[in-house]
């Protein structure tokens, strides 16, 4: 028998959660332990998946491209508003916001963002599927004989 999707997306939003904890945990050891360009790029990558993560999180049953186009306009946006020089004023207030709206505008964050949401997206539908397609089974690759629908 098939899960209903109400378990489907408490499945869902229980494995994002975990996801979206271990990348969160990532991004902060890299923030904190790797400088330069290399530590930037990977930095800009954990946040948007991080950002692909909480999408799919608010919105577990939404395809995975509408969760990807989402993810990528929030990350252009916030990459936007640092044009305005406002995320650097709110960050010498309130330096932790830094890690939220960045400081500096730079155009190869869109395109580290749009690589990020694309690579997320894939392993989402990915795993997904395989998850899908792993239900209980018997020597010929279908249901057991109970659990066939009628």
């Amino acid at each position: 028998m098939s899960d209903s999707p109400t378990v489907n997306s408490t499945r869902r939003r229980i494995t994002l959660t975990v996801v979206a904890a271990v990348t969160l945990g990532i991004g902060l050891v890299v923030h904190l332990g790797v400088s330069g360009m290399i530590g930037d790029i990977v930095g800009d990558a954990l946040y948007a998946v991080l950002i692909y993560v909480l999408v799919a999180f608010l919105a577990p049953r939404r395809p995975r491209p509408a969760i990807a186009v989402a993810a990528f306009v929030f990350c252009a946006a916030v990459e936007l508003l640092q044009l305005t020089g406002l995320p650097r004023e709110w960050a010498a207030l309130f330096p932790p916001i830094r890690l939220v709206l960045g400081s500096g505008f730079d155009v190869r964050d869109l395109a580290v963002y749009a690589g990020a949401v694309a690579v997320a997206a894939l392993v989402d539908v990915v795993v997904t599927r395989a998850s899908a397609g792993s239900g209980p089974t018997n020597a010929t690759g279908r249901p057991p004989e109970g659990e066939r629908p009628v």
